[in-house]
């Protein structure tokens, strides 16, 4: 029986009765205060996102993701600023869903994604001087990699080739008129199903050339494997770069990919680059002599920072730049301005201007992630031919907004969620010093209530971030800001593992995940009861994916948190490494060979290994779609936790994937209130004893 979250009340009413008291008094106190963040407050929000700077650096174009609460769903449309007085207009809303703005080279059109026409994406074309739009071509399945021509006259992009499915046998005939079963589903793929995108049908990913005035594309490459990526025109548009896997063995090779040169004229394909490891995001200089791109060197290991390279055009002399710099770089463009190229570094996201003498000179941006649940770092950006630079803004206050630079600084030019927040009490964060058992600093913060009193212990949430290769910063989160109003302080920290530190820190979990993260993140917990901020007597301990993982590592291994919440975690190695979407990866690089091979290995790096141990109620959460931590997951650690006998409830969040922003705005608010209610529910309270525990309900 799991508890549905497509009603928001039923995840605050099957809880105990204290529970759902203190959630009722939590309602009408919202009403009566209207300066209280709450749930209902998701549907205010709008998020700025991809801003694409004009070649002139003159415009932005941008999406703007908004939040509809009649159609509970985030609606997307693209908007227009003009940089130097900051007005903006829409470009492209209305009814379907539109994005992926790129600007022609003359900055006279601008290229774009679209449902408008009632079906699926299509390309369209607007020209800015006179406002009319038109559709390019009619596609199967939307396209990606878009890029222009330098002429302005084509456009690449990449889209799906649908294909034959293996085929075993043949049902009879079926009479007319007669209503028979779906076909049986055959599956010969090594990853047969990607989370966010359901099973895989058959089919590869191509790459296509379409005149910018629109008609019948033409297919540039072919054969039983995916051709994708970035890809990059050459000046003279006589050549396009792109990034592939093209061995025969590519389905068991998840780390292989070298970028190809693909000559528009004859279709002849060559391969610039070779080496054991991925290349990828291929960007061509100016004069068109050297190609950037990024890539390792795969050793085996569960991670390897991203690094950055340039060649000749021809693939020759290859050469690391920046190679004293120890960061890892996940994105590029090459502008008349220079190279640029950004990184993660100490909990922000970056760009620089990357010499070819490997000098690296960050720009004054901080980029923002638009993942607005929770803090991740990250931010998405673009770059003038003048070196201007457009990009989404980080603030702990405020979803992203559209920024760019300028010669003294930077400018925020929009204020999406002024009036919507202005009004609301949000929370604060500060950095705390924590100090892991062998000396090493793990970064940490806590963000606390708005109406916090300094000096006064309060009820603490340990949230820990998932990849586990990834970083938590200073951001704004949704779910942060409801704890908060609901009198919970929210400490996060980036344990070893987390990027931007260096290659060491995020080794610090190589061959031993989660078991090495323990101390750090208790040592975090000491230090934010030590510094007067958290209640010892009040600690609460949650998080999702890699942090759901850690949850489950953490109740096995003590009991000073009075309740859990466990989201989307991997408690069984063995299932993960083999019912994952990343079936060829997770064992061979993350367990460091198969199950078979290591049973014992993978025995004890799991959660399941230690469930004997838990007396934390513990809440388990998944979505019902997710195919990177699967369902199956989650649904093993509910089982295990009833067994030994304590007290749980697995919530399951309907046509959910992996990522929290797959759920509607009001599962996302339902989500989060049912690990408030679950905490609240063994919270210490003055006057008030801890409930009973309740039995939670529902049907599905």
């Amino acid at each position: 029986m799991y508890l549905r979250l497509s009603a928001f009340a039923a995840a605050l009413a099957l809880t105990s009765p204290i529970a759902a008291q203190d959630n009722a008094d939590t309602a009408e106190a919202a009403a009566e205060d209207p300066g209280k963040f709450t749930g209902a407050d998701l549907f205010g929000l709008t998020v700025g996102a991809d801003p694409q700077i004009s070649p002139d650096g003159s415009k932005i174009a941008y999406v703007r993701r908004s939040n509809d609460i009649m159609t509970d769903s985030a609606v997307s449309s693209i908007w227009l600023i003009d940089v130097a007085s900051g007005r903006e207009t829409p470009l492209v809303s209305g009814e379907g869903s539109h994005g992926s703005p790129r600007w022609s080279p003359d900055g006279a059109r601008l290229a774009y994604v679209s449902t408008q026409s009632g079906g699926g994406p299509e390309l369209h074309m607007r020209w800015m001087d006179t406002g009319v739009s038109a559709n390019i071509t009619a596609l199967a399945e939307g396209p990606g990699g878009i890029a222009w021509s330098p002429d302005g006259t084509r456009i690449a992009y990449i889209a799906r080739v649908p294909g034959e499915g293996l085929k075993l046998g043949s049902p009879p005939a079926k009479p007319e008129g007669a209503e028979w079963g779906d076909p049986l589903q055959v599956i010969d793929r090594v990853t047969y199903r990607r989370d966010g995108g359901s099973y895989v049908k058959p089919g590869t990913r191509q790459l296509f050339l379409v005149d910018a005035r629109g008609g019948a594309p033409r297919q540039l490459t072919f054969g039983e494997y995916d051709n994708g990526g970035s890809v990059e025109w050459s000046p003279d548009g006589r050549t396009l770069y792109y990034s592939a896997n093209r061995r025969e063995d590519w389905e068991l090779e998840p780390l292989r990919g070298d970028i190809y040169a693909l000559d528009i004229a004859s279709g002849a394909i060559r391969a610039v680059t070779s080496r054991d490891g991925p290349d990828m995001a291929p960007q061509v200089s100016p004069d068109g002599r050297r190609i950037a791109y990024l890539g390792f060197d795969d050793v085996g290991n569960a991670f390897d920072q991203t690094k950055l390279y340039v060649m000749n055009a021809d693939g020759s002399d290859s050469r690391q730049l920046a190679a004293g710099f120890d960061r890892g770089f996940d994105g590029l463009e090459w502008t008349q301005a220079g190279l640029f190229a950004s990184y993660e570094d100490e909990g922000t996201h970056r760009v620089a201007r990357v010499a070819m003498n490997g000098d690296v000179s960050p720009l004054p941006a901080m980029l923002g992630s638009t993942y607005y649940a929770l803090p991740y770092t990250g931010g998405e950006w673009s770059v003038s031919e003048g070196g201007r630079l457009a990009f989404t803004t980080a603030s702990a206050q405020r979803p992203p907004d559209i920024g760019v630079t300028t010669r003294s600084g930077t400018r925020t030019l929009t204020a999406l969620n002024e009036v919507a927040l202005s009004g609301k009490r949000l929370g604060t964060i500060r950095a705390i010093d924590v100090t892991a058992p062998d000396g090493t600093p793990i970064p940490s913060w806590i963000q606390l209530p708005a109406d916090y009193t300094p000096g006064t212990p309060i009820p603490t949430i340990l949230e820990m971030h998932g990849g586990p290769y990834a970083a938590y910063g200073p951001e704004f989160s949704v779910d942060y800001h409801l704890y908060n109003a609901a009198g919970y302080a929210v400490l996060f920290t980036n344990p070893g593992g987390s990027t931007g530190y260096g290659e060491a820190f995020a080794d610090r979990i190589e061959d031993n995940y989660p078991i090495s993260n323990h101390d750090e993140l208790m040592a975090a917990v000491d230090a934010a009861v030590a510094q007067g901020f958290a209640d010892p007597d009040n600690l609460f301990v949650t998080g999702g994916s890699g942090g759901g993982i850690l949850t489950a590592w953490v109740v096995g291994k003590t009991n000073r948190f009075k309740a859990a919440a466990s989201h989307k975690p991997v408690i069984n190695w063995v299932s993960q490494a083999l019912m994952a979407d990343g079936v060829p990866y997770f064992g061979r690089y993350w367990l460091g060979g198969m199950p078979w091979d290591r049973p014992m290995h993978y025995w004890e790096r799991g959660p399941l290994s230690i469930v004997n141990n838990v007396t934390t109620p513990t809440l388990v959460l998944v979505g019902a779609d997710d195919y990177r931590t699967p369902r199956s997951e989650a649904e093993q650690f509910y089982g295990a936790l009833k067994l030994v006998g304590v007290d749980t409830a697995l919530v399951v969040t309907p046509d959910s994937s992996h990522n929290n922003l797959s759920q509607t705005p009001s599962q996302q608010a339902a989500r989060t209130a049912s690990v408030i209610a679950w905490f609240d529910k063994y919270r210490d309270r003055p006057g008030i004893e801890p409930s009973a525990p309740a039995v939670m309900g529902g049907a599905e």
